[in-house]
C-alpha cells in the first residue's frame, strides 16, 4: 500500500524530472564539507554526456548511458505522472501504478526493423560504451527525427538484442535476431496528416543542399501562395487515407538511408482498415456529400411556409453525421430529385439506409395533452412537411404508419419531431416522475439529440475518434454482441479514452485507440465502479456524489446475488447520471462477463501482433473472427440474401455438431437490382427501393417473440451467422420444473429453421441444455 508520504515523495521526484532547470547545468551530488567541483569540470561533463548526475563518492556520472531522447521521454512521463496527481483524483494510484504501459498502447505508430544478417549493422563495430546496436539505435532515431520533424512529439528506438529465451550456451549467434523497435508519438493530427512539408528558402544554398541530399527525388522547389520559393516535399493523399502519410514518410526515409529492403520494415498503421471498407473504398469518403445533402434539406425545411408551425431547428441524429457509423451510406443513384433515370455502371443496391433527423417546431399552446394524440399530430405535421417538399422542390417523400422518409441528393432522411411540451418536461431529468410522463418517443429523441451534440463536439476536437469508434463497433458486432452493447454505449466508452487518457496522452492512431478500448473493456472494475464520461468537464463534486449514490443503489443486492446487478455496466453522462439511456437492460452480468473475456483475448492478440511478426494478414483478421463452437447451436444464413453482402468479412463455416435443418435461398429478395429491374421512370424505380429493410433484423424479432428458451447472439453489421445459447433460470427448482415440461431442443431448432425459411441456410445443434447432459 502506497501511503500519503510515499505519494508526496513520488510527486516531488516527478516534479524534479519534469520541471527542474538544474538538468541544463547537470546535477552534482557532494557530501557536506567536500571541495566543490570546479566550473571547468562541470562544463566538461556536460560536453561529454547529454545528461549529468554526478556522484562525488564514486566519481561516476550515474546517467552516462542515458541519451537525450531517453531523458526527454523520462521528463514527459514525469509530467504525465504530475497530471495524474492533479486530474485523476481517487484513481491516481491505479493510473500511475496499475495501468499496463507498453509500446503497443503508448505509441501511436510502431515500426519494426528486421536486421538479422544486416552487414551495415556490423560495420559500425564495437567500442566501450557504445555497442554497435546502440549506435544503430541512434542512427535510426536521428533519421526519424529529421524526417518527421514536428509531426512527432517523441520517438523511442530500442533494440532488445538478446532474446528473453536466449541461452548463453549458444554463444553470440542470436544477438541480432530480435527486431529493432521504434515507437512514435504524434504531436498533433494536423501536423501528422500534413500533405506538404516546407523546407529552407531557395536562397539558403547550404541548407537547401542538405535538404535535397536527405530527401533525394522527393524534394522539389515550389512557389507558395505568399510568394515564397522554398524546397518542399509533397505527400498527396485522399482524405480518408491521410493516416497513411506518416507510414509513407517513414518507409521512404528508412529505405533511402539504410541498407534494408521494404520487407524488413513493418509498421503498425493500417492492418485493421480492411474491416471498415465497403468494397475497396472507405465509405467515409462520401461524408462530404452527405453533409452537403443535409445542409440543403435543413435550409428547405426552414423555408416551408404552408404548415401551421414553422420549423425552428433541424438536428442530425444518425451516427453517420458524427463520423462514427461503421458503414455510412453512399449516395444511391435512385434516391434523388425528379429527373431522368441515371445510367448505372455497377451493381445497384435494392436497399437504402435511412438517416434520422430531428425537427423542432415553433412554440404553441394548441398541442393536445394526450400522448397518443400528440403522436398523431406529429405524424400529420410530418406528412404535410413531406408534401410541401415534394411540391416546392420535387423531392420524393415516402410515408409509413411510423415514419416519413425524404429522398435528397442520393440519401434517405427519416424525419422525427420533438415537440415543445416533451422537451420542457424531459429536460428536467430523464428519471424523474415528470420525465416519465413524456412519451417514450420524445424521451428517446431528446436523449439522442443530447448524445449526438456531445459526440459531435468531441469529434471536432479529436478527428481520430471516429475511426477508433468504427473499429470498436465492428469488433463488437463481429463477435455477435450487437444485442448486448448499443452503438451509443460504444461511443461513450471510446470517448472516455480521449477525455481521460491518463496515464497516456490522447491516442492519435486507430490501432492504439482500439487497443485501449479493448483493455478498458477487459480491465475496468465494472462491478464496483461507475464509469463517468465527462466530455465537456460538466461535473462538479456534487454531481459526482450524486452519480456514486445512484450507482450504489444499483449494487445493493450484490451480496445476495451477483445476478441482481442492474445495470451491469454503469455509464454516467451529463444527460444521464443514472445510466438509464444505453445500458439499463444490456449488457446483463453474464453478457458482460462474456464481453470482457473476448476483449481480454483480443487485446492480448493485438499486443502480440504489434511486437511480433505482422506480415501475415490472416493473423490480424483473427481479431474479427469469432469461434462458432462457443455456442450451443448456430444458424447459418444465406450470405447472398443479406441486404449488403459486401459488408460480410468472412463467410461462416461450421463442421461440428448435428445438422438439424437446411434450406435453399429464397428468390423473393435480391440485395442488388437486376438489369430487368431498371426499366421505367425514375418515380417507378424509387418505389422499388427498400428503405430500412434488413431481413436479419426481422428474423431476430420473430425469434425473440417465439423462442423464449433461446438467447440470440448476432452481428447486425453484416454477419451471416446467429449464435444460440440455451437460457437458464436462476432457480434450480424452477430449472427442474421447466426441464420436465421442456420441448425437445431438436424440435425447437427445427422450428427456428422453419421460421427463417428462404433466409436460413442451415441450423446446427452443438450442445444440449445443461440439465439434459
Amino acid at each position: 500500500m502506497v501511503g500519503a508520504c510515499s505519494f508526496r515523495y513520488l510527486g516531488s521526484r516527478s516534479f524534479l524530472f519534469a520541471n527542474s532547470k538544474l538538468w541544463t547545468r547537470g546535477l552534482f551530488l557532494q557530501k557536506q564539507g567536500e571541495i566543490k567541483i570546479l566550473k571547468e569540470d562541470r562544463m566538461l561533463y556536460k560536453e561529454l554526456f547529454p545528461v549529468v548526475l554526478f556522484d562525488s563518492t564514486t566519481h561516476i556520472n550515474l546517467t552516462f548511458r542515458i541519451k537525450d531522447s531517453g531523458f526527454s521521454e523520462l521528463q514527459n512521463e514525469a509530467s504525465l505522472t504530475l497530471q495524474c496527481f492533479g486530474k485523476s483524483g481517487d484513481s491516481a494510484f491505479e493510473d500511475i501504478f496499475m495501468t499496463k504501459i507498453d509500446f503497443a498502447a503508448k505509441y501511436d505508430y510502431c515500426v519494426r526493423l528486421n536486421l538479422k544478417g544486416n552487414s551495415e549493422f556490423y560495420s559500425s563495430g564495437y567500442c566501450l560504451d557504445e555497442e554497435c546496436w546502440r549506435l544503430y539505435e541512434k542512427k535510426v532515431h536521428s533519421l526519424l527525427s529529421q524526417g518527421l520533424n514536428d509531426r512527432a512529439k517523441s520517438i523511442r528506438v530500442i533494440w532488445r538484442n538478446i532474446p528473453s529465451c536466449c541461452s548463453l550456451e549458444n554463444g553470440l549467434s542470436t544477438l541480432d535476431g530480435e527486431p529493432l523497435l521504434a515507437g512514435i508519438s504524434l504531436s498533433s493530427l494536423d501536423k501528422a496528416f500534413r500533405v506538404v512539408d516546407i523546407g529552407p528558402d531557395a536562397e539558403k544554398k547550404e541548407e537547401a543542399t542538405r535538404f535535397r541530399k536527405f530527401w533525394g527525388e522527393k524534394a522539389e522547389l515550389r512557389r507558395f501562395k505568399d510568394g515564397k520559393i522554398a524546397e518542399s516535399t509533397v505527400w498527396e493523399s485522399e482524405q480518408w487515407m491521410k493516416h497513411l502519410i506518416l507510414k509513407r514518410i517513414v518507409e521512404y526515409i528508412l529505405l533511402r538511408h539504410l541498407s534494408i529492403t521494404k520487407n524488413s520494415i513493418e509498421q503498425t498503421v493500417d492492418q485493421l482498415d480492411f474491416s471498415l471498407l465497403h468494397g475497396v473504398q472507405d465509405p467515409m469518403s462520401f461524408s462530404a456529400s452527405l453533409l452537403g445533402a443535409f445542409d440543403v434539406l435543413s435550409k428547405r425545411l426552414r423555408l416551408i411556409e404552408d404548415i401551421p408551425l414553422k420549423v425552428s431547428s433541424v438536428q442530425p441524429l444518425d451516427p453517420a453525421f458524427r463520423f462514427t457509423s461503421v458503414f455510412p451510406p453512399e449516395p444511391h443513384p435512385l434516391a434523388s430529385e425528379k429527373g431522368n433515370v441515371p445510367r448505372l455502371h455497377k451493381l445497384t443496391s435494392s436497399c437504402i439506409q435511412p438517416l434520422e433527423v430531428m425537427i423542432q417546431l415553433e412554440g404553441s399552446g394548441n398541442w393536445p395533452m394526450d400522448d397518443v394524440a400528440i403522436e398523431k399530430t406529429k405524424s400529420a405535421f410530418l406528412l404535410k412537411i413531406g408534401e410541401s417538399l415534394e411540391n416546392s422542390w420535387g423531392m420524393t417523400c415516402t410515408a409509413t404508419e411510423d415514419d416519413v422518409d425524404v429522398f435528397q441528393s442520393g440519401y434517405a432522411f427519416r424525419l422525427k419531431i420533438l415537440h415543445e411540451r416533451g422537451l420542457s418536461l424531459v429536460k428536467r431529468e430523464i428519471g424523474s416522475d415528470q420525465g416519465k410522463r413524456v412519451s417514450s418517443a420524445d424521451q428517446k429523441l431528446f436523449v439522442h439529440s443530447q448524445h449526438s451534440s456531445m459526440i459531435n463536439g468531441l469529434q471536432g476536437v479529436f478527428p481520430i475518434y471516429g475511426p477508433v469508434v468504427r473499429l470498436a463497433k465492428r469488433w463488437v458486432a463481429s463477435h455477435m454482441f450487437s444485442a448486448c452493447l448499443s452503438e451509443e454505449a460504444i461511443e461513450l466508452l471510446v470517448a472516455h479514452l480521449f477525455v481521460k487518457p491518463l496515464p497516456f496522452t490522447v491516442p492519435c492512431s486507430r490501432i492504439t485507440g482500439f487497443l485501449r478500448f479493448l483493455r478498458l473493456l477487459a480491465e475496468y472494475d465494472w462491478t464496483f465502479s461507475p464509469l463517468i464520461v465527462d466530455i465537456n468537464s460538466d461535473f462538479n463534486a456534487g454531481d459526482k456524489k450524486e452519480i456514486y449514490d445512484k450507482f450504489m443503489l444499483t449494487r445493493k443486492g450484490y451480496e445476495e446475488s451477483s445476478q441482481n446487478i442492474s445495470p451491469a455496466m454503469f455509464l454516467a453522462t451529463s444527460y444521464d447520471k443514472a445510466s438509464e439511456a444505453w445500458t439499463r437492460l444490456s449488457p446483463n452480468i453474464l453478457e458482460l462477463k462474456r464481453l470482457v473475456a473476448y476483449a481480454r483475448s483480443s487485446a492480448n492478440l493485438l499486443t502480440r501482433l504489434v511486437f511480433q511478426d505482422q506480415t501475415e494478414s490472416y493473423r490480424w483478421e483473427c481479431l474479427f473472427c469469432t469461434p462458432l463452437t462457443n455456442y450451443d447451436a448456430v444458424i447459418l444464413l444465406h450470405g447472398d440474401r443479406l441486404p449488403y453482402p459486401q459488408r460480410l468479412l468472412f463467410p461462416s463455416k461450421l463442421n461440428h455438431g448435428r445438422l438439424v435443418a437446411h434450406g435453399n435461398a429464397s428468390k423473393a429478395f435480391q440485395p442488388f437490382m437486376l438489369p430487368g429491374d431498371l426499366r421505367g421512370s425514375l418515380d417507378k424505380l424509387k418505389n422499388k427501393l427498400l428503405v430500412d429493410f434488413d431481413p436479419l433484423k426481422c428474423y431476430i424479432a420473430d425469434l425473440q417473440k417465439e423462442c423464449n428458451t433461446l438467447k440470440l447472439w448476432y452481428d447486425s453489421l453484416g454477419g451471416d451467422a446467429v449464435g444460440l445459447t440455451w437460457e437458464r433460470s436462476c432457480s434450480k427448482k424452477r430449472d427442474r420444473e421447466e426441464a420436465s415440461d421442456a420441448e425437445d431442443p431438436i424440435d425447437v431448432l427445427k422450428a427456428v429453421g422453419e421460421a427463417g425459411k428462404g433466409f436460413v441456410k442451415s441450423v446446427h445443434f452443438l450442445k444440449a441444455p445443461r440439465l439434459m447432459n
